[in-house]
């Protein structure tokens, strides 16, 4: 172990070193398909970085809440040196944990980054997709820095999409406007002409355009499980990484299902309570209205089913196997809830108040819930049961059901260091990223409201760990590391690997008695019709009636029926159960 950590050290601190003052190198020039750009050379030359590339036209005018087109061609060299600007998002609260406003915003945002390896030849590429609830978010942020993900010899990519009502709103008139009767989705169009920009353009930066590996967290990994159930993002990816991801049930363009209106309904309900009659006056609109109008809705952007984006909800995509047969790795953090202002419903004032409501809300489950979740310390057991019945369970779900189309891996992040566990934050949300990205020690530049970054040798060695699993996959579609502990597909006795104390830790059979009830719930509210599922779990799940399970499912275990995910998504009410979103 000792000898492990000294080389991650090593690797990482001189890597850091060359980044603050290596030698300049003449920039690099590279022909695309749209014209010349010019990149700028890191760590002596051995990275070069491409900022702010047009993927898209923009998306302005009479363009709004239309399919992203092309990029138009340019003449001359484009400067490739600084960022493009963020989709139009709301501005954070400057208390807010998550807080990491971008400096520029304009609906012209349909810019990604490159990042590539001295003499690449065939690299493997890698295309991270943000999170960020689909409101917020850039592929700017600093956290999101390719260039030790570079170095290990991949191409990387970051990439920009239009966010919140801008990028997913629905409505009849933009329907009628369709070639395919359908609107929203823009900006999982959008993440779908970045990687067809990338099958165009990649070849010209030593990337393969035959070996690319989708990666998000959060939204971004919602996003990717999307992708997989996308016909239209069809062999435009080899692997798929969902970091957090989540499963909820998405609105239908035309129809209310489990207990949604329709998306074209909740389009229509956007569209007056902004004060705008019809599409023109809409388009009438800046973008910062639209942006003011979307939170004083309360508007909370989804993907929606139309039957053409996406045939039908991704679980269902997941439980027929209708989701691209990529070898997939997808996984959650300890603390998934801990740093999320406002995710927990008011908790129970004692034991007796907390064993009562969960009596009232999970019925003849209640005994298994409290197994799971006692009452003896009744914040840790919100906290967990939140996790467990969000994104545990959809990443446990997906890649098991998927472990019978490809190679599936599943893994759980547990890592802890001082300025999380200073503010009880180990393993929050996002916390796995700066590991994946190698934002840690000296020079890690995180959001300005998060805890001081890890920089112990242990941290860098479990940085240094990921990063080869991670990179190690994108290469081979398998899960692997030299100098690693061998990480099982999740076919093979349940296995996952667990990322704590500085190490990898293969592991089997990850909390199978919670995603049991998990699943019980989700085909009980499955069965009924009318209720759906995102934020309304554990504590802030709805009053349940003892009902049995819906009938077994394509391709779940004997504990796993199907479960269907409902919008909790209400114009003018938000969350049904809570006011913070995933990001």
């Amino acid at each position: 172990m000792r000898t492990l950590v000294c080389r991650s050290l090593t690797a990482l601190v001189g890597a850091a070193a060359l980044l603050a003052g290596g030698p300049a190198h003449a920039a690099s020039n590279v022909r695309l398909a749209q014209g010349a750009v010019t990149g700028a050379p890191l760590l002596g030359g051995a990275v070069t970085r491409y900022l702010g590339l047009p993927y898209a036209r923009p998306p302005i005018g009479p363009g709004r809440w239309t399919p992203p087109a092309p990029a138009r061609p340019w003449r001359g060299v484009l400067a490739a040196t600084r960022y493009g600007p963020a989709c139009w998002q709301p501005k954070s609260r400057p208390r807010s944990f998550y807080a990491d406003d971008p400096p520029r915003m304009s609906e012209d945002c349909l810019y990604l980054n490159v990042w590539t390896p001295a003499h690449a030849v065939r690299a493997p590429v890698m295309v991270w997709i943000h999170g960020g609830a689909l409101v917020n978010g850039t592929a700017s942020s600093e956290r999101y820095d390719g260039t030790k993900l570079a170095r290990r010899g991949v191409v990387v990519v970051t990439v920009n999409y239009r966010l919140g009502a801008l990028g997913y709103l629905a409505h009849p008139e933009l329907s009628a406007e369709s070639p395919q009767g359908v609107s929203g989705n823009y900006g999982l169009l959008d993440q779908i002409q970045a990687l067809r920009w990338v099958r165009a353009n990649i070849a010209a930066f030593g990337g393969d355009p035959k070996n690319v590996t989708i990666f998000g967290e959060s939204a971004g990994a919602l996003s990717v499980t999307q992708l997989m159930t996308s016909p239209l993002a069809r062999g435009l990816f080899q692997r798929a990484i969902a970091e957090s991801p989540y499963l909820p049930s998405a609105p239908e363009l035309k129809r209310a299902r489990f207990g949604s209106p329709s998306a074209e309904a909740l389009g229509v309900a956007f569209a007056r309570q902004s004060g705008a009659g019809d599409l023109k006056a809409l388009r009438a609109m800046s973008p910062a209205q639209i942006v003011e109008a979307q939170g004083k809705a309360r508007y909370a952007p989804q993907a929606t089913v139309d039957g053409w984006v996406l045939p039908r909800q991704v679980f269902e995509g997941f439980e027929a196997g209708e989701e691209a047969p990529v070898p997939f790795m997808a996984g959650f953090n300890s603390g998934e809830f801990r740093a999320f202002e406002g995710a927990l419903p008011p908790l129970p004032a004692d034991a007796a108040a907390y064993r009562a409501t969960v009596s009232r809300r999970y019925g003849d489950l209640a005994d298994r819930y409290l197994a799971l979740y006692p009452a003896s310390d009744i914040q840790e057991s919100a906290l967990a049961a939140a996790r467990d019945g969000l994104f545990g369970w959809a990443a446990e779900r997906m890649v098991r059901q998927h472990a019978a189309r490809a190679p599936s891996y599943l893994f759980y992040f547990d890592q802890s260091y001082p300025g999380a566990a200073a503010r009880h934050l180990q393993g929050f949300h996002e916390s796995e990223i700066p590991f994946v990205f190698g934002e840690v020690g000296a020079g890690a530049r995180p959001p300005p409201n998060w805890p001081a970054p890890p920089s112990r040798a242990q941290d860098l060695a479990l940085s240094n760990a990921m990063m080869s699993y991670w990179t190690g996959f994108a290469r081979s579609g398998r899960a692997y590391a030299a100098g690693q502990p061998a990480w099982a597909p999740a076919g093979h006795d349940a296995a996952y690997m667990a990322f704590r104390g500085g190490l990898a830790m293969p592991s089997r059979h990850l909390s199978p008695q919670a995603f049991a009830l998990v699943e019980t719930v989700i085909a009980r509210r499955r069965q009924r019709g009318d209720q759906g599922w995102y934020l309304d779990i554990g504590l802030a799940a709805p009053e349940t009636t003892a009902a049995s399970p819906g009938p077994a499912t394509p391709r779940s275990s004997a504990a796993s029926s199907t479960a269907t995910t409902t919008s909790c998504r209400r114009v003018g009410g938000g969350p049904s159960s809570a006011p913070a979103s995933p990001r």
